[in-house]
């Protein structure tokens, strides 16, 4: 991890909970209980599972329809890879927070099952 992580963690916390305090009261009570956690970039097995390298975000585990009886052996979290954002946003603070709050959004959207263009109907992104 870079002498910057301090800084990009605590910047990417404070986006994750402004953008869950900004969703409607129904998706808010979601968002609070999926676990976010943040690293610096993908782990070695996720890279061996074919994701790439570069990857900002992630949503592991299974989506709200299957409802809280899990099938999945991963816990649902959305994955926040930090130093990945920040060297997307070219190391601009105020790219970066969009970045962290867009990529937040999307992986949630996922744990909705909602793509891109229902995120944007709703108003999300």
């Amino acid at each position: 991890m870079s002498e910057l992580w301090p800084t990009l963690l605590r910047i990417a916390q404070e986006e994750v909970a402004a953008a869950r305090h900004r969703l409607p009261d129904d998706l808010r009570q979601h968002a609070e209980t999926l676990a976010v956690t943040f690293e610096a970039e993908p782990a070695e097995d996720l890279l061996n599972e074919g994701l790439d390298q570069d990857l900002l975000g992630l949503f592991v585990g299974d989506p709200l329809a299957v409802g809280f009886q899990e099938t999945s052996p991963t816990p649902r979290q959305i994955i926040l890879f930090l130093e990945n954002l920040w060297a997307f946003a070219e190391e601009e603070e105020e790219l970066y927070r969009e970045e962290v709050w867009i990529t937040y959004i999307h992986e949630f959207g996922h744990y909705l099952g909602l793509d891109e263009e229902e995120l944007e109907e709703r108003g999300l992104l």
